[in-house]
């Protein structure tokens, strides 16, 4: 299934990197997939506690 970016490149949707965020570069417009093959997690956090101390440091803003 070949999708589009929201830069209008093409976008292979990764079935495994489930995605809502729309405003990111890599996300694919028709499906709630990314179109990286992987992704990097970090955190913003000295000792994460919580899911919210997590980031996909992968994120880029649609622009």
């Amino acid at each position: 299934m070949t999708d589009h970016t929201k830069r209008g490149g093409a976008c292979t949707p990764n079935t495994s990197i489930h995605c809502s965020v729309t405003n990111c570069a890599h996300h694919c417009e028709n499906a709630q997939y990314c179109g990286l093959n992987a992704i990097q997690v970090g955190t913003h956090e000295a000792n994460p506690a919580m899911d919210q101390c997590t980031d996909c440091q992968s994120f880029e803003k649609l622009s």
